[in-house]
């Protein structure tokens, strides 16, 4: 009898459907400490986890501007990141920097 297997990338997409905060601290850590490819591949991730196809409707946005808007190329306006943000259950914040002086 062989062991499914599933690789990291669909274990971790499978995380983010399972638990909505794990997606959060995630990208959020990725916007402290990432770059801008590695916060597309985050976005990306979280949007498969939640539906690419559902994510695109909610944010008003063609499946097509999508996909090219989370590519590893991508840069999205202000108004898509905070649509697909906001398609997510999520909202961008500003917080100050912690004093560690």
């Amino acid at each position: 009898m062989s062991t499914p297997y599933i690789s990291h990338e669909e274990a971790t997409i499978e995380s983010f459907k399972n638990d909505h905060e794990y997606a959060v601290e995630y990208l959020n850590a990725v916007l402290e400490d990432g770059t801008q490819e590695e916060l597309m591949l985050a976005l990306r991730r979280i949007a498969s986890a939640y539906g690419m196809k559902n994510i695109a409707e909610t944010a008003h946005l063609n499946p097509k501007t999508l996909y090219r808007t989370l590519s590893p190329t991508g840069n999205p306006e202000l108004r898509n990141f905070k649509a697909i943000l906001g398609a997510m259950g999520m909202r961008l914040a500003v917080m100050p920097l912690t004093n560690t002086a």
